[in-house]
């Protein structure tokens, strides 16, 4: 594992680590959220890596960070007026937004054998600068063991991750483990998965809810 501080990255070397995380490697960084898990979405055996690293069931599927809309549009069908709405509302941010994904496009895993793709586009740092040089959509669970804490303290993660993945970055503790809030868009209405840090009123500002 190498352990880099967030202080002490630059470009040459967030285009290094892009590189290998392209290539395979996977990295524990801080999100607009908590500290996650990366891989290259679309290299299925690292993203098996991931859940073995976690000890994730494969029915649960991963959510995926992007860095800029052209990312979307390759992974996914299509984006319904509705969705359109809630990515003006809430993107940059922690919403995370079920879509129709496109054809053999992603590995199967991503999505645990689902027609449907969990994405979110951010613009935290150190986050955005890796996802935009790595060039793909990243899978992006909590960096902790499925069960356990939330991965939020530095210390804690690289206790329970270190001999396990290949890159950390420490940008330091993360005060909340409120996570992003997961929904779906049916019948023009939003379904909410899960709630996190935005709230359902928020939602029901912007769209109908079921």
């Amino acid at each position: 594992m190498k352990y880099i501080k967030e202080k002490d990255l630059d470009n040459n070397l967030l285009l290094n680590i892009s590189k290998d995380i392209k290539n395979g490697k996977n990295i524990v960084f801080k999100t607009d959220t908590v500290y996650g898990i990366g891989t290259n979405a679309y290299d299925a055996n690292a993203c098996m890596k991931i859940y073995d690293i976690k000890q994730r069931p494969e029915y649960k599927p991963l959510c995926l960070l992007i860095s800029d809309i052209s990312m979307l549009k390759d992974i996914v069908e299509f984006i319904t007026p509705v969705e359109q709405k809630l990515i003006d509302a809430f993107w940059p941010g922690p919403l995370t937004i079920k879509f129709k994904k496109k054809e053999n496009v992603l590995p199967d895993i991503v999505s645990a054998g689902d027609k449907y793709v969990r994405v979110r586009l951010l613009k935290t740092e150190p986050a955005y600068s890796l996802i935009k040089y790595i060039g793909v959509p990243v899978v992006a669970p909590s960096a902790n063991i499925s069960g356990n804490l939330t991965g939020i303290k530095i210390k804690n993660i690289i206790d329970e991750l270190g001999d396990k993945v290949d890159y950390i970055i420490d940008s330091g503790d993360i005060n909340s483990d409120i996570t992003s809030t997961i929904i779906e868009v049916s019948m023009e209405k939003v379904v909410i998965i899960r709630e996190g840090k935005i709230k359902k009123e928020q939602i029901e500002k912007i769209a109908p809810l079921i």
